[in-house]
């Protein structure tokens, strides 16, 4: 084949948490990359807290705020998320850009906090509907399709800090009112979802945080599981309320290579892409866990809440694509 099909849907990628901006306008509540201050090559990004007695400082974005602690937004740090490329404000001549360089797909995200500030709320957010409403017009303006993910890094701060984020089985009712209302607001004017973006980077924290404790790495297995769960009831909820809607799910695609043909080094890569990859395709594709999940979890020591509700959801919430 020497062309791309003719429907081929040829675009880019964003998240509103990276190029939003507007962090705190139109009625926007706060999310955690809104305290995540800049890094460099030599310095890592930081969470940047008050503590009960006034008291402020920083840790690794990694690390979690001391106990007591609530984010916040302090003198003399750079937040690059909280202006990211201005969209919020310059999105028409953003998207006629896109145009112009023969974009067919634009993959964006809604900002959570944007709809619902703080995640509790029972109405949403009128001036967020609305943003989001203009941006899709515009898009379809100029032909483009909107490839939407819904949880991209930036669940609302309170939700978090107040709540107990996805260690809790309440953020799936959570999740289920903020899909709710976005999917019946833009019927019709977006078919493509994605419901959370890179869910296995989740996984990965591990490996990338060397002095986690047996407690952090259990407790990333069973958020992960609450997110399945709420992934796999906003397919349904997406389908029920529009048949058109495409639900698709989104890992972070990291290969694993081994280092020798000796078959001890192709078995460990073998294990390497279960644990960090196809664990979370697996559930989300097939609609239950893999047989090598037990293995996973008596490895890590994983005491996972998980009712046959649960089990019983993710068979009939499995993504289109």
């Amino acid at each position: 084949m020497n062309n791309f099909p003719k429907n081929f849907l040829w675009g880019g990628a964003t998240a509103a948490n990276q190029c939003e901006g507007g962090w705190n306008a139109g009625g926007r509540g706060p999310a955690r990359t809104d305290i995540t201050t800049a890094g460099t090559a030599d310095t890592a990004r930081m969470l940047t807290y008050r503590m009960p007695d006034g008291t402020t400082g920083a840790v690794s974005q990694f690390e979690g705020i001391p106990e007591g602690g609530k984010g916040a937004v302090l003198d003399g740090y750079y937040y690059p998320n909280q202006e990211g490329i201005d969209f919020y404000h310059r999105y028409k001549e953003d998207i006629a850009l896109f145009a112009e360089m023969g974009f067919k797909m634009f993959r964006m995200s809604i900002s959570w906090s944007r709809i619902f500030p703080q995640g509790i709320e029972h109405e949403p957010n009128q001036d967020g509907l609305d943003f989001y409403r203009n941006v899709f017009m515009e898009l379809k303006k100029f032909h483009i399709q909107p490839l939407v993910t819904i949880s991209h890094y930036d669940t609302p701060l309170y939700l978090e800090e107040e709540e107990g984020g996805w260690n809790e089985r309440k953020m799936i009712a959570y999740f289920d009112r903020y899909t709710e209302v976005i999917f019946k607001e833009y019927k019709g004017l977006v078919k493509y979802w994605l419901t959370f973006n890179e869910i296995n980077c989740l996984i990965m924290m591990k490996d990338w945080m060397p002095n986690a404790t047996r407690e952090m790495v259990s407790s990333y297995y069973q958020q992960l599981h609450y997110q399945f769960v709420a992934s796999a009831r906003a397919v349904q909820r997406a389908h029920e309320t529009d048949p058109d809607y495409q639900v698709g799910c989104m890992l972070a695609g990291m290969c694993n290579y081994p280092l020798t043909c000796d078959p001890k080094d192709i078995l460990k890569t073998q294990k390497k892409m279960q644990d960090a990859f196809y664990y979370c395709g697996d559930v989300m594709v097939r609609g239950k866990y893999p047989a090598y999940a037990k293995r996973i979890w008596k490895e890590d020591y994983v005491e996972l809440d998980c009712t046959l509700k649960d089990m019983q959801q993710l068979e009939k919430g499995t993504v289109d694509f």
